[in-house]
């Protein structure tokens, strides 16, 4: 690869959030972006935002559902005729349903689980074959801090990125003799779209014997999110990963992450049980 050559990055969910934010900043460092979404009409803010960057001729907009195999690899195919490579991808697209365990219906799992751990390995493994040939290029997958410990009330969104994680380790030892970097990046909660979806995909009824419960969890939640900071960090963050040469495998981000995790890890389970069921008193 020569260095003078623009670079392709495909980012999916890129309508909003992180997607959006890191399609324009990889923009704004010369990349070329397909900004994969479900639905293009929803480009306006992507478009805008770029407009203001000065970046709006760097990006593509591609129609892609991650749970639709089929417009998953036309996108891979068409970015592959158009440039002949892909440099970066950024697997971003996903939500968060939640509801206890036994409020959410088993359609309501498969569904998160088609988006946030099959749909992201359908685009992954489209992408393989061409950076496996060039002999380079860098996966980002966007987890969560959900994907290292798990909170009543998001079993759903908990299962996905623990599989995320899993996934992850697994294809980074693969794909290492080949020339091309897996890399995590595990945010806590950061003012993007996701709560607003996360609590219209809550699952609950007024009869249910956890509804008291969830409505202590999503109090916090609320609470959280209107002082979580701004996602921009992420992107940046995500942008400086696609650049480095090299880079650890995980990267946490956001208020207090670092302390959560460390807790779950160290402290005895019973202790840490008592923290979090404080939460729900």
């Amino acid at each position: 690869m020569l260095e003078h050559e623009t670079k392709i990055a495909l980012v999916t969910g890129a309508s909003s959030g992180f997607g959006l934010l890191t399609s324009v900043a990889l923009a704004q460092q010369g990349y070329r972006v397909i900004a994969a979404m479900r639905n293009p009409d929803n480009r306006g803010p992507l478009l805008e935002q770029a407009g203001q960057a000065g970046v709006a001729d760097r990006l593509e907009v591609a129609r892609m559902d991650v749970t639709d195999h089929g417009t998953v690899h036309a996108v891979v195919a068409d970015a592959i005729r158009k440039h002949g490579r892909i440099d970066a991808l950024i697997n971003n697209a996903g939500y968060a349903a939640g509801g206890f365990v036994e409020d959410v219906p088993m359609e309501a799992w498969r569904a998160q689980m088609e988006t946030n751990v099959f749909g992201l390995i359908a685009v992954t493994r489209a992408v393989l074959p061409h950076m496996r040939k060039q002999g380079f290029g860098t996966i980002v997958n966007v987890s969560s801090v959900s994907g290292l410990m798990a909170f009543p009330g998001y079993a759903p969104y908990s299962a996905s990125k623990f599989a995320v994680e899993g996934f992850s380790e697994a294809l980074r030892l693969e794909m290492k003799p080949f020339g091309i970097r897996v890399v995590l990046i595990e945010p806590g909660a950061y003012r993007t779209d996701i709560w607003r979806k996360g609590f219209d995909a809550i699952h609950v009824s007024e009869a249910s014997p956890y509804r008291g419960l969830l409505d202590k969890v999503l109090a916090y939640s609320r609470k959280t999110s209107e002082t979580a900071p701004d996602p921009s960090e992420i992107a940046r963050r995500i942008v400086k990963i696609v650049r480095s040469p090299k880079s650890r495998f995980r990267t946490m981000s956001g208020q207090g992450v670092r302390l959560a995790v460390w807790g779950r890890t160290l402290l005895p389970w019973s202790w840490y049980e008592a923290i979090i069921m404080r939460f729900l008193k």
